[in-house]
Parts: structure tokens; sequence; C-alpha cells
């Protein structure tokens, strides 16, 4: 009978090593593999030539371009927000105590794809794109716990409804946008940004969403104990003394901000912060001590690889959000038959 309990300590070791090489190897690919190929020999070179001048002098401007200018900050990219969705899904199911949630669950996605759909119609510049997307998304998620706040009982299943109650009413308005939209002309920029992608990333995107995600990885990987006690349930955690609606609060708040900093880059992008969790469960067991970091890894090797494939399998480049979902699905479903004796 398949069982979730953690693997011994000589397979941990070969766990622990293959997820820290995985994300790694699959950065390189993602510099070197496209519709002009590169070797690695020159993609180190291009990587160290803004310090050793010399060491470009072989490589072809070109080669050197793509690699600096196009496919470092992509790949940085997917790397952070993997990890982003991949840590946050982990956090939202340990406090949610759901397998089946993620960090979308109070609306942040909704809300900023209403966002970036109006900033859109409105013909807004791609930096005020993003502003609207992350603004709109961090205000689903405030309407949610402001209306959760109206009910007194049962804290966490009023703020479950209201999210859904939320993303429900972000998702028809942006519906309503759509269908206000040019079709010639706004249409498919919002079609085209809610299916998710990062064929537009530069580095002048990348500050703030580096920034806030670091930052975010980091909060979650220390606190990452306290995910355990949590899920035992809030008796639980304050005889073991933490004050579960503050670190509930915090941790909510942390994974709020990382989501909407990644969908205001990448527009939406479903199932990574759902199937890594499990996956991770699956590999490392369900202690969040081992868990959270299996999640960052797995989570940005994942983005990497949908994003590979989104760049290389078709001559036009897939959006980012029909793969994870086609990938996704199955895979859960596998997953989940895997982990049916619990979580």
């Amino acid at each position: 009978m398949p069982s979730t309990e953690a693997p011994t300590r000589p397979n941990k070791t070969i766990s622990g090593l293959a997820l820290a090489a995985l994300p790694v190897i699959l950065f390189i690919l993602a510099l070197m593999l496209g519709r002009y190929p590169i070797s690695p020999l020159d993609v180190g070179r291009s990587l160290l030539s803004p310090i050793f001048p010399k060491l470009g002098a072989d490589i072809p401007e070109v080669a050197r371009r793509l690699v600096l200018r196009v496919r470092l900050p992509r790949a940085l990219a997917a790397l952070l927000i993997g990890a982003s969705y991949g840590s946050t899904g982990t956090a939202f199911q340990a406090i949610f105590k759901n397998p089946m949630v993620d960090s979308n669950i109070l609306g942040v996605t909704s809300g900023a794809g209403f966002g970036a759909a109006l900033a859109l119609l409105l013909m807004r510049s791609n930096w005020e794109i993003q502003l609207f997307a992350f603004a709109f998304g961090l205000l689903a998620v405030g309407l949610a716990f402001f209306g959760s706040r109206l009910y007194k009982s049962s804290p966490l299943l009023v703020l479950t409804l209201m999210g859904i109650l939320v993303g429900s009413l972000f998702g028809s308005l942006t519906a309503l946008l759509k269908y206000m939209a040019d079709p010639l002309d706004n249409l498919p920029a919002i079609t085209f940004w809610l299916l998710g992608s990062l064929s537009s990333i530069t580095w002048a995107d990348l500050p703030i969403l580096a920034v806030i995600s670091v930052l975010g990885l980091a909060f979650l990987w220390l606190i990452r104990w306290r995910l355990n006690v949590l899920s035992l349930g809030d008796a639980e955690a304050r005889a073991l003394g933490i004050n579960p609606t503050r670190a509930k609060l915090w941790l909510i708040i942390t994974s709020t901000l990382m989501t909407a900093a990644a969908v205001s880059v990448s527009g939406v992008i479903g199932w990574v912060g759902l199937v890594i969790p499990h996956a991770g469960r699956l590999l490392v067991g369900p202690d969040h001590k081992r868990l959270v970091p299996a999640s960052i890894l797995l989570g940005a090797s994942f983005l990497l690889l949908i994003d590979n494939i989104a760049r290389t399998l078709l001559p036009g480049e897939i959006p980012l959000g029909v793969l994870t979902g086609l990938v996704g699905a199955p895979v859960l479903a596998f997953l989940l038959r895997r982990s049916r004796t619990g979580w």
C-alpha cells in the first residue's frame, strides 16, 4: 500500500541532490534551447563576457545578445515564479488543511487578471499593466478578508467562501471587459495575457518580482516548521506556544504578495501551486521542514521545463497556462492515486 512516509536517510540524500540539481540543469537548458540553439560553451562565455570581455570575442553577437538580453531574464523569471507558486501552494494547503487548494483560493489571480485586462483595455504601458494586475490582486484578497470579518463563526471556512465569491466576481468582470474590448486589438491582447506567458519578459520586469519573491521565499523557509504545527489545528498550535491567527495572517500576506507579483509579470499560470506540493510530499514526505524546500525546487524546475517546452515544441509559442493545465491535470491525478492514503 502506498505511503506518505518520508524516505530513508540514503534516499533523502539522493532525493535532495537530485532536487537541487534539477533546476540548475533546466536553467542551463533554457539558455541553450530555442530556434537559435547555443552550445553550453558559448552560453558560459556569454554569461561571463560582461566581466571578462575577451571571452565574448569569439562568440557570435546574436548568440551573446540572445543569452544575456532574452533567455537569461526569462529563465530567471521562470525560476522565481515557479518557486513562488510551489512554496505558496504548500503554505496555503497547510493553512487551510486542504490538499486541493492553492494560492488562488482567495481570488488573487482573478483580481490580477481583471487589473491587467482593464489596463490593456485602457491601452496602458507594460509597467502599468503590471501595476494594475498587482494592485487588483491585492484588492481581491483584501475584499475576501473584509468580507470574512463580517462573520464570526468558522473563520477559515468563511474566508474560503469569500475568496471563491471574490474570485467569481472578478472573473465575471474580466469577462465583461473582454466583451467590451475591440475584437481586433484589445481582445487578443487580453486573451493572450490571461493564458500566461513569459515571452515579453525583460530585465526591467525582474527587480520587483525578485525582491518580493526572494524575501517571501526566505520568510517561508525560516518559518516552515510552523506549518507542521498549523496543520494540526488551532488548539494544538496554541498548546505549543504559537498564535495561529497571527501566523496564518503573516503567511497569507506573504503568499499573496508573492502570487500577485508573479501573476503581474507572467499572466495567469494555473496548476503549479496545486500539483507541486503533492509531488513534494511523494518525494520527501509531509514534514514541512523538507516539503517547503522541495516545493521551491520542484516549482522552479516545473515552470522552467514548461517554459522550455512552450518555446521549442511548435514554431509559435504555446501559452504557459495551456501547457500547465495539459500537464498538471494528469500529473495531479497520478499523484493523488499514489498518495491516496493521506497527505
